[in-house]
């Protein structure tokens, strides 16, 4: 006897996985298409978006004068469609791409500052303005922004969802992320996912990133005494003492700048140096004010949480010491959010891209990047989860070495078509998972 209510539950079963196989399959074939077409619209803006980055490069305006730098981003965004706003947080400018359905948020974020520098520029379309150089690649970053979202309005019928650009001022200060949340940013965008880039010097056609942390805590610790007539001793027991938390040796290969992209030891090999590290800089400022002595430095951990526990340690070292009658404070300074990629996110996007451009073109890092560096993209992050990426810009055939704020610092424009390429491409990913 025929189980008719068995025979309509299989049917409908198998009518239920054909539809979510459509489905699915319409899914794959619509971004597949939208993919072909970033490429194909990338190599044709490319000439026009270099041209845009060399106009930016011989105009440079340092941190909270960017005032033509948004004028042009903000002229070009409407020319492409995008509703834009303005004087964010400064001179910030917010492009809004809608796509033809409602669908995630997704939100990408270029810095557009200048640094000042007195270093004559080495290419030949240099800076206009004495004293001042796109020596860090955010003349490259906006451009790449600026390409990302002509290629997605270019797509604009076949996307589903938002896509925001943040053109952010002030990075190099520190202030410009904080400036633009304070003014409102995240009343006027609500994105689910947030992305930035920054060159770095890799090949240009790859980038990297990993999960969590990229750079070291960072911070400047201070001890602080009243004067003594013993001030010399204890000035070289302070240094010592705060020396003794560095596990790194002086003078080792850890503090050559080479060794970050060293095969064997460098942050892309699972063995790095770059891990689990506390230094200690030598630089120490001394200071005697009124009846106070201050001694400074900088300490720097890849260990999550480890300076919160050295300050009161040099604390309790102290109060056991000869000097516990002088001691006035241990304190830090200078403390600033740390970029803290989302674990999951970074995994899905390192994934996607991989298998649209190349495994060997997305490099996981495993250390921490030493000695200060950063990004205040990390206070976007403490709002909304997301991934902070390196874009290689380098070229060493051509003797073209992307190392922001080194004297010869330089670009291969190609990692323009990279940049706008891959991110265009995340992002489509991101909005149809």
């Amino acid at each position: 006897m025929i189980c008719y209510k068995a025979v309509l539950n299989t049917t409908f079963l198998i009518v239920f996985l054909f539809c979510g196989l459509v489905a699915f399959g319409q899914e794959v074939s619509i971004t597949s298409s939208i993919h072909k077409g970033i490429q194909q619209r990338t190599d044709d803006i490319f000439d026009s978006l270099v041209k845009i980055r060399r106009d930016f490069h011989m105009n440079p305006e340092v941190s909270e004068q960017e005032k033509r730098t948004a004028q042009k981003i903000k002229e070009y965004l409407l020319s492409i469609g995008l509703e834009v706003e303005t004087n964010v947080g400064g001179n910030g400018v917010v492009g809004i791409l809608k796509g033809a359905k409602e669908g995630k948020k997704i939100a990408w974020r270029a810095d557009i500052d200048a640094m000042p520098s007195e270093i004559p520029d080495v290419v030949d379309f240099k800076s206009k303005t004495e004293g001042v150089r796109h020596i860090c690649g955010h003349d490259v970053h906006a451009t790449i922004a600026l390409g990302i979202a002509n290629v997605l309005a270019s797509q604009k019928e076949q996307l589903e969802g938002t896509v925001y650009f943040i053109f952010q001022p002030s990075e190099e200060n520190y202030k410009g992320a904080k400036a633009m949340i304070k003014d409102g940013l995240f009343d006027l965008i609500k994105p689910d996912e947030i992305y930035g880039a920054h060159i770095a010097p890799l090949p240009a056609t790859m980038i990297s990133t990993k999960p969590e942390w990229l750079f070291a805590d960072y911070k400047m610790i201070e001890v602080v005494y009243m004067n003594s007539t013993d001030n010399d001793a204890m000035i070289e027991y302070t240094k010592t003492l705060l020396k003794s938390f560095q596990n790194v040796k002086s003078g080792s290969e850890f503090f050559d700048p080479q060794s970050l992209l060293s095969p064997t030891i460098g942050l892309a090999n699972p063995n790095t140096i770059f891990k689990d590290y506390t230094t200690v800089s030598d630089n120490f400022s001394v200071k005697e004010i009124d009846d106070l002595i201050s001694i400074k430095t900088y300490v720097g951990s890849s260990v999550f949480n480890e300076l919160d526990k050295i300050s009161p340690l040099v604390q309790q070292k102290i109060k056991s010491s000869k000097y516990k009658t002088k001691l006035i404070n241990v304190s830090y300074s200078g403390d600033r959010a740390n970029l803290m990629n989302d674990k999951k996110l970074t995994n899905e996007v390192m994934n996607s891209i991989s298998k649209l451009y190349g495994q060997q073109n997305v490099i996981r890092l495993y250390g921490e990047m030493p000695d200060g560096r950063g990004d205040d993209f990390a206070y976007f992050q403490e709002r909304v989860p997301g991934v902070y990426f390196f874009l290689g810009g380098s070229n060493f055939e051509k003797g073209i070495i992307s190392m922001p704020h080194a004297p010869n610092f330089a670009i291969d424009e190609n990692c323009i078509k990279t940049g706008v390429n891959y991110f265009s491409s995340m992002i489509v990913e991101r909005l149809y998972d």
